[in-house]
């Protein structure tokens, strides 16, 4: 037994006893037996590359290539994005866009030098050798990126091939994305593994990979930014190395990327430009970021053990009676009866509808977590009617695979099916009844308990993937999408003039669709805090825009300054959650002393009052695929001094945020983009790009302003004032507002403001069709001491 399988297997007797610690060995012979009666064996392989270009055909957007021994299609789309696609690879089908875009009819295939080729657009060039490598240009002719020729091994008795794909990018080039990996947000030299994964316990910097894994890289040089993505669902690996420039007359060494995957089609979409532009034709491809209700951009408080009705109450009143704000309180497995999804424990929580609507009056939403495991129990409602309807997943001898988790031997609902996700979708209706606002997704890696080997399913099981077919090895990193799918489309029908609010542990390319993510159970220390922020900021790279950490750490107690430097950080991402696990102990504010309970009192209503900019950035989010948290060098990724940056983001475009991720520190650098900065706490101006020092008392992390923006707020009486802040001498600013439309479908109407200096007064304007007008909220301008 391997050194980590045994720690996972003494894990799962301390967690779960020892009756469910046998049942974990059980499942993981089981699991061995089926995959090697399931699983076609590899034998010997031959390799193969493309060969020699022979022949070309234009096509719309773009063209085919036919090389020796294979053949080549690429096509430019109107959006800019470019695809190609080895060995008659197509955009579609894709768990991971929302429809094929049209190609854009004024791209062009023409003859290239040496026997090459190219495909000429407006904002794009791509051109092939004779021998299959592909690069991507500027449309000035700058190369961004250069793939090589792809190699694929097939085997002799015919199968699935497995490929590489190696690639080189600018010396100066950085790494980001990859989904949510705890090391970065930049991505250092390495291997990452593309294979969702419950690492078993809380993971901290280095632990790779984690529940979202995702083979989207986005790549920013001097040269311009990029983002790629290789649509293959399939286990891989991504091996990254950064460049190094050439010192006087020395050469430059290219950074390097080598994708290996075990299968699936060989084939890419490419997005250039600015990036805001990428993230813009990205969304337009995989699909608009679905809007969370403006409650749920508040602070949600969750806990694996609140117990009972009376413990939640407490809990609640105990932040009304502290005047602590609180928007949503989560029930975890907990509240289940006996672990079982879509029940409730009646002695514990006996009349939950009653109090769902106590609180709901007071303010606050209740959030259910959902495993997708099944109890496999005759009599249990959800397993039988799972079995009528033929939901869940089979092996190859057509069994019904059984895995190991919380209730104890359970089955899996194949999301890959649409009959299914309708019928999971409709279950929903019980947590409605019960009272619940929203959906926590978990354990949907698929993850299932075993003593050794990995902790999903056999890969040999079978999956309907749309009609299609095909095992486990191609459906495993898609399963939380398709369930997130399946919530997120059964609660859209059940309550249509509500928007769903829904959340996800686990997940693929394409999962802001239905909802967000938070990452995960990441271990309570100051390294856990560094990587809370590098996902969420890598997570919203790849298009995924609403998450959020466990503030404080899952597993153990935190001290009170690092508790408090996690709650900072929280209460400026998107998703505010603290949350522990059973043994960690409470994490309500007030555990912590009276100190830190008054500087949390402070973030939660510095938090509040951020709600319109918080809701106002979620609907720019949704029409532009713009994260709310965005790198430095977002609005400018040639500075590489931003570009190297890692422990400061921006929230949206008006703040920079900088928070403390050391411990003992009462002051920190900051380095900041191009332009006049304001410390939001004392108004003090700071002049960039450079780097500053500025204070950073237990109190408050740094948060600064950017000049002559317009960030909406809650006024004292809760309405909607404008805090503007004055622009540099002799510049102007501006901003957009998205005024809060409810819960529900209608769009929000945009706001736009412009800010000027006039005399020795700031003024603040709405531009409109009908030319420029009187702002209809009130308005604080600050800053003015610079002025």
């Amino acid at each position: 037994m391997e050194g980590r399988d045994l720690v996972r297997s003494v894990k799962a007797v301390g967690s779960v006893g020892a009756a469910q610690a046998l049942r974990t060995v059980r499942a993981a012979w089981r699991r061995r037996r089926t995959d090697s009666a399931g699983l076609p064996p590899r034998g010997a392989e031959r390799a193969r590359v493309p060969g020699q270009v022979q022949n070309a055909e234009p096509g719309p957007g773009g063209g085919t290539l036919w090389f020796s021994r294979s053949r080549l299609r690429i096509v430019v789309a109107a959006n800019g994005a470019v695809f190609w696609g080895w060995d008659g690879a197509e955009p579609e089908p894709s768990y991971a866009l929302v429809g094929c875009p049209e190609p854009d009819p004024r791209a062009v295939l023409e003859p290239d030098k040496d026997g090459g080729w190219r495909v000429v657009a407006e904002r794009v060039t791509v051109v092939v050798s004779r021998n299959g490598a592909v690069e991507v240009r500027t449309p000035g002719g700058v190369t961004l990126r250069r793939d090589l020729p792809p190699r694929w091994w097939e085997p002799v008795d015919g199968g699935g091939a497995r490929w590489l794909q190696r690639a080189e990018v600018p010396a100066d080039a950085r790494f980001f994305g990859l989904g949510g990996r705890a090391s970065g947000p930049r991505l250092r030299d390495g291997t990452y593994r593309l294979w969702n994964t419950d690492p078993g316990r809380a993971f901290v910097p280095g632990d790779d990979p984690l529940y979202i894994t995702m083979p989207v890289q986005f790549v920013v040089a001097d040269a311009g930014t990029h983002l790629v993505f290789h649509d293959s669902t399939w286990d891989g690996t991504v091996t990254l190395r950064e460049g190094e420039e050439g010192a006087g007359s020395g050469h430059d060494r290219a950074g390097t990327c080598e994708l290996r995957m075990d299968g699936g089609p060989l084939r890419c979409w490419v997005v250039v430009g600015t990036p805001a532009r990428v993230l813009l034709a990205w969304a337009s491809l995989t699909g608009a970021p679905a809007l969370p209700p403006a409650w749920a951009l508040g602070h949600h408080h969750a806990r694996w053990g609140f117990g009972s009705e009376q413990e939640v109450r407490r809990i609640v009143a105990g932040y009304r009676e502290r005047d602590l704000p609180l928007d949503a309180v989560h029930l975890d497995i907990d509240h289940y009866d006996a672990h079982q999804v879509f029940t409730v424990d009646r002695e514990r929580f006996p009349k939950l509808p009653e109090l769902a609507e106590e609180l709901w009056r007071d303010g606050v939403r209740l959030v259910s977590i959902i495993d997708p495991a099944v109890k496999s129990e005759p009599g249990n409602a959800v397993y039988d009617g799972g079995v009528a309807e033929d939901a869940f997943v089979r092996d190859g001898s057509g069994d019904v695979v059984h895995g190991v988790a919380w209730p104890g031997e359970v089955a899996y609902p194949d999301f890959t099916h649409a009959r299914v996700r309708e019928w999971w979708g409709g279950l929903y209706e019980e947590r409605l009844a019960q009272g619940f606002a929203g959906f926590w997704h978990d354990m949907n890696e698929p993850t299932s308990f075993t003593a050794f080997g990995e902790p999903t399913l056999p890969r040999s099981s079978r999956h309907a993937l749309e009609g299609r077919g095909g095992d486990h090895r191609e459906a495993h990193n898609v399963y939380a999408l398709c369930m997130a799918r399946a919530g997120f489309e059964g609660v859209r029908a059940l309550t249509p003039r509500q928007r769903p609010f829904l959340f996800s542990r686990s997940g693929w390319v394409g999962a802001q669709r239905y909802g967000g993510t938070w990452s995960g159970d990441v271990a309570t220390g100051w390294p856990g805090l560094r990587a809370s922020m590098s996902l969420v900021l890598g997570l919203g790279l790849c298009g995924v825009p609403y998450s959020g950490p466990d503030v404080g750490g899952f597993d153990g107690s935190p001290s009170p300054e690092l508790y408090l430097r996690w709650f900072h950080l929280g209460a400026h991402l998107p998703l505010f959650r603290t949350h522990a696990s059973l043994r960690a102990g409470r994490r309500e504010p007030w555990e912590f002393g009276a100190d830190v309970l008054e500087h949390a009192r402070a973030a939660l209503v510095g938090r509040r009052r951020l709600a319109p900019y918080f809701v106002t950035l979620a609907h720019l989010a949704r029409r532009t695929g713009a994260p709310y948290v965005r790198p430095l060098w977002w609005g400018a990724p040639e500075d590489r001094a931003l570009r190297d940056c890692e422990d400061a983001f921006l929230l949206g475009d008006c703040l920079l945020v900088a928070p403390v991720l050391d411990p003992g520190a009462d002051r920190r650098a900051v380095q900041l983009p191009r332009g006049l900065w304001y410390d939001t706490a004392t108004e003090q101006p700071y002049r960039g790009p450079g780097q500053v020092l500025v204070d950073a008392p237990l109190s408050r992390i740094p948060v600064l302003a950017r000049a002559g923006s317009v960030i909406p707020t809650r006024s004292a009486d809760g309405g909607l004032e404008l805090e503007v802040w004055a622009p540099a001498r002799g510049r102007g600013g501006g901003g957009m507002v998205v005024p809060d439309s409810g819960d529900g479908w209608e769009e929000a109407e945009i706001e736009r403001y412009a800010v000027r200096w006039e005399g020795s007064r700031v003024v603040v304007e709405r531009e409109g069709e009908d030319g420029v007008g009187e702002p209809p909220h009130p308005v604080r301008v600050r800053g003015l001491g610079e002025g």
